[in-house]
């Protein structure tokens, strides 16, 4: 198996899911380690040099803040958070944009495919369809 891509930079890709999915606040640590794990999976099949943009990107995330803040950004408030992901959605530098919008989705995949999650919700997607439903 391929080396894990959270593994360094864990604590900015937890903050930038809290703020991507507020209820991700509450995960336990169990509930933390299923979500990464079904990321790690997702990302184990993706070449050496993605899992090394994300890393980087994360950095990059994290880095950033330092300059209008002088924090990193897991250590700003929620505000804060939302105020710089929102700047960089709407970076001019595409690749940054699509990065954020990468790192979002892979946030949503952390929370929302845990069984746990899809349960909560009622989300009950099922291989036979309507045929499934009671």
């Amino acid at each position: 198996m391929s080396a894990a891509a959270l593994p360094p930079t864990r604590p900015t890709f937890r903050a930038l899911a809290t703020a991507f999915v507020p209820e991700a606040a509450s995960l336990d640590q169990p509930s933390w380690a299923e979500g990464e794990a079904i990321v790690e999976r997702f990302l184990a099949a993706r070449p050496a040099a993605v899992r090394r943009q994300l890393r980087l990107l994360l950095a990059l995330l994290d880095f950033l803040p330092l300059l209008r803040h002088g924090r990193r950004f897991r250590a700003l408030d929620a505000a804060r958070r939302i105020r710089f992901l929102e700047a960089m959605q709407n970076a001019p530098l595409l690749l940054l944009r699509r990065g954020v919008w990468g790192v979002r989705t892979l946030a949503f995949m952390a929370y929302y495919a845990r069984p746990a999650a899809a349960s909560a919700i009622g989300y009950r997607a099922d291989a036979r369809g309507w045929q499934a439903r009671p």
